[in-house]
């Protein structure tokens, strides 16, 4: 029986979690204005239209924010976690829950743009930038977290700082988040 409730966690995690992210990446690459024409910018055009399209007829955008794609990520978050807590067995407090999916949503757009920094570090190392589909979402993502962050942060030689200090800044936030305790 606990391998079937680990299984059952193990799938819910998982696939939330993936549906989140991919919800969460598209309202990010909106917001930066990101070329939607990109093949990963469609990949996630085609797996969240479904429940966006219908969504966004209820609830308008709020002048550049999707605020359909973040009722939806919200949304998801909490019946996530709902049936995380009905498989373990526990009662839900309904505030505790959504106040944890909020910080839980947060989190992940912090690890978003971790994420994306890292995966744009490497490409820049191997070489494999120019002409990348990946690349150009990575820099209309990244590019309005760093612009800030570039005007304070010196370029050392050719090696641009200003990622290491936006990955510092995300990881300090994420310890704030932490200590929250959600």
């Amino acid at each position: 029986m606990e391998a079937l409730q680990n299984v059952g966690v193990f799938l819910v995690q998982t696939l939330f979690s993936l549906y989140i992210g991919a919800v969460l990446i598209r309202f990010l690459l909106a917001l930066s204005r990101a070329n939607f024409y990109n093949p990963l910018s469609q990949f996630l055009v085609k797996i969240t239209n479904p429940v966006l399209v219908p969504l966004r007829r209820l609830i308008p955008a709020i002048g550049k924010l999707d605020t359909a794609a973040i009722v939806l990520a919200l949304g998801l978050k909490v019946i996530q976690v709902l049936l995380l807590v009905a498989l373990q067995g526990s009662d839900a407090n309904l505030p505790v829950v959504l106040v944890y999916a909020i910080v839980d949503l947060l989190r992940t757009v912090i690890q978003i743009y971790i994420f994306a920094l890292i995966i744009q570090a490497v490409l820049s190392w191997v070489g494999n930038s120019y002409g990348n589909p990946m690349a150009d979402v990575l820099n209309s993502l990244t590019d309005p977290l760093l612009r800030p962050i570039r005007k304070v942060v010196p370029t050392i030689g050719m090696v641009d700082m200003s990622p290491m200090a936006a990955m510092l800044l995300l990881y300090i936030v994420l310890i704030v988040l932490q200590s929250v305790g959600l």
